[in-house]
């Protein structure tokens, strides 16, 4: 799907009161979905215990 239908699809889904910060917000959340699965289609992903090992360290 191209970039501009996403954003459409991300702004129809949104209440019609909704102010130009959600709208922001909620295309940058898009985008960044996007990006991550766009990786994790091109094998850049890690995998779920490999994360848990690199997290270890931070959370305890």
């Amino acid at each position: 799907m191209i970039t501009k239908e996403i954003a459409k699809q991300t702004i129809d889904k949104l209440p019609n009161e909704a102010a130009y910060d959600d709208i922001i917000h909620a295309l940058y959340v898009s985008a960044k979905f996007e990006h991550g699965l766009n990786e994790i289609r091109e094998g850049k992903g890690v995998a779920h215990e490999e994360a848990k090992k690199r997290l270890e360290k931070w959370v305890k």
